[in-house]
């Protein structure tokens, strides 16, 4: 079951405001709940609490909007809208830049009219929505009140609304036109409904019919009124009837004022959510972008200090490619000599280090490993022999064992040769041998 509070604005600050609230149920019949007055619109707040889970609908004076059906020579709806203020300007009140146009979609009536417009003052328009603003109160539907009042095929529909000072009668006299006036007032406006129809006999043949009124409440009679009497209702609820009736589609709030569609509390408290979970998220990618930034530095940095390594190891070498520099190791170590046990050829060079620094004078031209026999042969250069024998005794304090080759002066240069190979290694075969001997004679002596 939908509830709607309806809720009749007055035209200023200080006029009483009526509201009313209904419910529909299945069947299509509205149920009144509740209804009342406010003193005025500093007492709309009042309204808050029963606007809670309902469908606000707002009703505004039919005398502060005035409707107009104007017929203009144009085929577009945006041709048409941007010449009726203009067309209008010389009926107005007002400049046209103070007044605000909404428009309904119709169709041509039987004067062929295809616009029709509803004229207020942006200055009333604002009012009214801060009036509702200030109390807390949302609305997707403005409407005259006119237009909410039931249509009739054979005369015109008149409601009073309020009493005392402030009495008013609502009236529709067609599809597109109706009035508002004060109570007091609607026997001088029935005087000149006569005068104007006395004017009218007088120019036809035939004397013009008394104007056909359906009245759903009481209302003062004439002459010129034929009054037919209605069963008498809430003004409000006979409006909230036809709020939306197929004649009276029509929303003041289009254009600038037209509402924009607002989240719900449940989906505020989600978008909520979402916006906190995405900064974290955002967060979270912020730190691992950092923590990439400064893995991919350091990988560069290492790259870098490995192709530097490289080169000094292979100052030949033209260009390094870090992704195949295991392969170009591979190869360069196999020109040293075919290695077979990179692992002992690796552990000799690292026992051969101090030596190099101690005799920096010496330069290594070529080296070449037997991986069989675990011996290294250096290919080398000096100023001097004694470099030579500084480097032998090197070796030999590195516990390695140390064979000298010949030496020959080249120019400036001394050129010789060392096979370099690990003491326990020599041990090892010796240790190897005098076990094979003893297992032969032990052998020959049992079989004597």
């Amino acid at each position: 079951m939908t509830e709607t509070l309806f809720i009749r604005l007055g035209s200023q600050a200080h006029d009483t405001i009526h509201w009313l609230v209904v419910a529909e149920t299945s069947s299509n019949n509205q149920e009144i709940i509740a209804s009342g007055e406010l003193k005025g619109a500093q007492q709309l707040s009042e309204l808050t609490s029963k606007a809670e889970h309902r469908l606000v609908k707002v009703l505004v004076p039919g005398c502060d909007v005035l409707l107009k059906s104007v017929k203009v020579p144009a085929k577009s709806a945006r041709a048409i809208r941007l010449a009726v203020p203009y067309m209008l300007e010389d009926n107005l009140a007002e400049e046209v830049e103070q007044l605000f146009f909404a428009y309904a979609d119709l169709a041509s009536d039987d004067q062929g009219n295809n616009c029709f417009t509803a004229i207020v003052a942006h200055s009333q328009m604002q009012q009214w929505l801060t009036w509702l603003t200030d109390a807390d109160l949302s609305t997707k539907f403005i409407l005259p009140d006119v237009l909410a009042m039931p249509m009739m095929a054979d005369g015109w529909s008149a409601i009073t609304l309020g009493d005392g000072s402030q009495q008013q009668v609502i009236v529709r006299q067609g599809l597109w036109q109706g009035f508002v006036l004060d109570a007091s007032a609607w026997q001088w406006q029935c005087q000149a409904f006569a005068n104007e129809q006395a004017a009218e006999d007088k120019e036809g043949d035939d004397q013009q019919a008394r104007i056909a009124i359906h009245a759903f409440s009481p209302l003062a009679n004439s002459e010129q009124l034929a009054l037919t009497a209605m069963p008498e209702e809430l003004p409000l609820a006979l409006m909230a009837k036809n709020y939306h009736s197929k004649l009276s589609r029509f929303n003041l709030l289009q254009g600038q004022y037209k509402v924009k569609e607002s989240r719900s509390n449940a989906g505020r408290q989600w978008l909520w959510v979402a916006g906190v979970a995405l900064f974290a998220l955002s967060l979270n990618l912020s730190y691992k972008g950092a923590q990439l930034w400064q893995f991919n530095a350091e990988r560069d940095n290492v790259q870098q200090r490995i192709i530097a390594h490289y080169k000094k190891a292979f100052p030949n070498t033209k260009r390094v490619r870090v992704a195949t520099i295991k392969s170009q190791l591979n190869r360069e170590l196999a020109l040293l000599g075919g290695v077979s046990d990179r692992q002992g050829f690796l552990a000799m060079l690292a026992k051969l280090q101090p030596a190099f620094a101690k005799v920096p004078a010496l330069k290594p031209e070529t080296l070449k490993f037997d991986g069989k026999r675990q011996e290294l042969r250096i290919q080398a250069t000096a100023k001097d022999y004694q470099a030579f024998e500084q480097f032998s005794v090197a070796l030999a304090a590195a516990n390695l064992t140390v064979k000298q080759g010949s030496q020959n002066n080249q120019g400036d240069l001394v050129t010789g040769s060392f096979s370099i190979s690990t003491k326990s290694s020599n041990k090892g075969k010796r240790n190897r041998k005098s076990a094979a001997k003893k297992r032969s004679n032990k052998n020959n002596k049992e079989t004597s």
